[in-house]
């Protein structure tokens, strides 16, 4: 039974208080001073205060149930405290208010009024506490862990990054999917830096940024004059990462005899530089990450079956930003460091923007924020961003098979909830279920 703390010292007003939310099932107690107020919370455990601001004869200008609010309030910051008084100033009124006071109840009171405020006040308490918990659980489950500087708040990344410490410890291959500018490194990152190998050579490449001649040379390196240009001897990013680990960024762009070498690689542990034929062995964790369909690279003929199986032993797929709409305000928050706020038109525009460049082209959107904004806090049309008034709406090409099931997935099969994810409407998302031959949840 929740329980009320009425501190008044009009007796006959802690009666019919005290009757009204009898009849609601709340237990309620009475203080007419502060001191037994005092008496009270420590000895009970109170959900809300009902309180005055005068405890004595004559007294009207509300100081004492002021001074007695902030001392309530810095004692119990989580507790939500009512004022009630028919002899107080309005600016005092909106000072307390201000000062954290859920709300203030003009007396004589209209009943329906107060229970309202009152009922809602306890629903907003434990909304926070369930939110303290998860946030105390979440903090928990990363206790002791390197996040490598990961900024999160939704269940989807906190999950992602669980089964990522989760499988840290081992050696096998990895593969991140998920689009552009996601964080695919970002999760390698905490993989390596949680692994026994953490404080071995972590090596990244960028498949996509290096011509495909100079791929082979990239990863397996190659002696002086292998090929034009060549001269000197070059070590190869698998010797570098000896007893370490490997990131190979966007990974079908492997060229087919790249992909064959890798493959020797994973198997055996043994490649050949360039223009050499002498054998090295080398130890390395490979983490491999795609934006691309690999699995229809394959079907092409682009991209190795075996290979394919060798670098997704365990796949981890990271969802698009617009599919985790709670770590949107955190991370703007995190890329403005504390140099400017964000307006709540200006945080609202952020959360309706559909994000297809994600996280990269949030932090360039804050950045640019940061220098064109003339206040310290940044108004909704300095963002650069489009005013739609709601999440922005995809186009039906945009969305394949695999991102439908898992936006289905992640909604517990409530298409509603998926299309809200996806960005589309319902009746869209049922005529992409239909087009793929997806049966209804």
């Amino acid at each position: 039974m929740l329980k009320l703390l009425v501190i008044d010292d009009n007796q006959p007003i802690c009666q019919a208080l005290q009757t009204l939310f009898a009849l609601q099932g709340y237990q309620v107690h009475c203080a007419s001073t502060p001191d037994q107020a005092w008496q009270l919370l420590a000895s009970q455990d109170i959900d809300l205060i009902l309180q005055d601001m005068n405890f004595s004869a004559g007294q009207m200008h509300g100081d004492q149930g002021k001074a007695l609010f902030y001392q309530l309030r810095q004692q119990y910051p989580d507790l939500p405290i009512v004022l009630m008084t028919a002899w107080t100033q309005l600016d005092m009124v909106v000072e307390l208010v201000k000062a954290g006071a859920t709300d203030y109840i003009a007396k004589p009171w209209d009943d329906q009024r107060l229970l309202l405020t009152v009922t809602n006040a306890l629903k907003l308490k434990q909304l926070a506490s369930q939110q303290q918990r998860t946030e105390r659980e979440r903090l928990a489950a990363f206790a002791g862990k390197d996040l490598c500087n990961m900024v999160f708040a939704s269940s989807e990344m906190q999950q992602l990054l669980q089964m990522t410490l989760q499988l840290a410890p081992a050696s096998a291959a990895v593969l991140i999917t998920g689009p552009n500018g996601a964080g695919k490194e970002g999760i390698a990152n905490v993989l390596h830096a949680n692994s026994p190998r953490y404080n071995k050579p972590f090596i990244k490449v960028n498949m996509g940024a290096l011509p495909a001649e100079l791929i082979e040379a990239e990863l397996f390196g190659a002696e002086a004059g292998a090929y034009s240009g060549a001269q000197k001897t070059r070590i190869g990013r698998f010797e570098a990462a000896d007893g370490g680990s490997l990131f190979l960024d966007e990974i079908g762009n492997l060229s087919p005899a790249g992909q064959a070498k890798l493959l020797r690689v994973l198997q055996t542990g043994e490649f050949e530089r360039l223009g050499s034929s002498q054998t090295r062995k080398t130890d390395v964790r490979l983490i491999s990450a795609t934006n691309s369909d690999l699995t229809a690279a394959i079907s092409r003929g682009e991209f190795r079956q075996d290979l394919y199986y060798r670098i997704n032993v365990v796949q981890l797929q990271l969802p698009a930003l617009r599919e985790r709409p709670d770590d949107i305000p955190v991370l703007a928050r995190y890329f403005l460091a504390g140099k400017k706020t964000l307006s709540k038109a200006a945080e609202q525009r952020l959360l309706s923007y559909s994000w297809p460049g994600n996280v990269r082209e949030l932090q360039n959107v804050c950045q640019r924020a940061l220098l064109l904004s003339a206040d310290v806090e940044i108004q909704a049309s300095e963002l650069g961003l489009p005013d739609t008034g709601s999440p922005a709406k995809r186009s039906l090409e945009d969305i394949d098979r695999p991102q439908l099931e898992q936006a289905l997935l992640q909604a517990g099969g409530v298409v509603s909830r998926a299309a809200k994810q996806l960005g589309i409407s319902r009746q869209a998302l049922y005529r992409r279920m239909e087009f793929y031959g997806i049966a209804t949840p």
